[in-house]
């Protein structure tokens, strides 16, 4: 046991093999059973409400061969209607980081401006609190009938929705700086943008990394339901569209990817925050 809590990844491991164990279970003896197709189901489902059987949720190792598959032609663009996992991912994630750099380049200046002028902070903080707390995805159809293209709207919405916690941790950050820095600076008579570049970015970055771990991973799962709206590209397109054709392994094995991609992130930007921040 001791040894087991000196290595946690031994407990994910073991957790991890637990729960495929239980998904087999669960699958496993309800495999062959099917029943008729709710007409509500249909509906959603873009499929007749004729009786038809409905697909069992499948075994972990039929999503391990179609998994398989999918790798296999990850990056296949040999029927431009049916292209490669790979480039469904890569277009999503093309479309997260785009909005996520831009709203970076809002989110900290601003929040510095809120952090340090406390009149700025009082002048723009009933927009904030009104507009934070908006849903993203009620921008969607204003985004869509004002840019007319899918993937412009979707990189609008993933703007909108990585902005505020960079722009709040940031402004926290700027305004909570140690009086001692502050007055250091003050005694050596640093210009405005020596004190900042100087003294507050650098007390400010842990904060701000913080808020660009939480946009991201919130940018992350906003994009693919962006995409299920109203893009025909895309991870969100690709999970629609299987769901549309039952393919329900497909569906599990892109769940699983998003959530790859979306631990590779928030760890590049944890790795990030290390290597800027200092210890006192």
């Amino acid at each position: 046991m001791r040894r087991i809590l000196g290595r946690p990844w031994l407990g994910s491991v073991g957790l991890f093999i637990l729960l495929i164990a239980l998904w087999h279970v669960l699958t496993a003896t309800g495999a062959a059973d099917v029943s008729a197709v709710d007409p509500e189901y249909a509906r959603l489902a873009g499929q007749s409400a004729a009786a038809q059987p409905t697909a069992a949720i499948p075994t972990p190792g039929a999503v391990a061969r179609r998994g398989g598959e999918l790798l296999l032609h990850a990056f296949d663009r040999s029927n431009p209607n049916n292209i490669g996992i790979a480039w469904h991912l890569l277009q999503s994630l093309g479309r997260v980081l785009f909005g996520f750099a831009l709203a970076l380049v809002v989110a900290v200046p601003l929040g510095f401006a809120l952090g340090l002028f406390p009149y700025v902070y009082q002048a723009l903080n009933p927009f904030i609190q009104v507009l934070r707390p908006i849903s993203p995805l009620a921008w969607m159809p204003l985004a869509l009938y004002a840019f007319r293209d899918s993937g412009v709207s979707a990189i609008f919405i993933i703007f909108i929705c990585a902005l505020w916690p960079m722009l709040i941790n940031t402004a926290v950050g700027a305004a909570n700086v140690r009086q001692e820095w502050v007055n250091v600076s003050r005694v050596f008579g640093l210009p405005t943008l020596q004190h900042v570049a100087l003294i507050m970015f650098p007390a400010s970055v842990p904060m701000i990394m913080t808020g660009m771990r939480i946009s991201i991973g919130i940018a992350w799962f906003v994009i693919v339901a962006a995409e299920m709206v109203g893009a025909q590209s895309g991870i969100g397109y690709f999970i629609w569209n299987e769901w549309n054709n039952l393919q329900l392994a497909s569906m599990i094995v892109a769940i699983v990817l998003i959530g790859l991609v979306g631990l590779g992130l928030d760890s590049m930007l944890a790795w990030m925050a290390r290597r800027l921040s200092f210890k006192e």
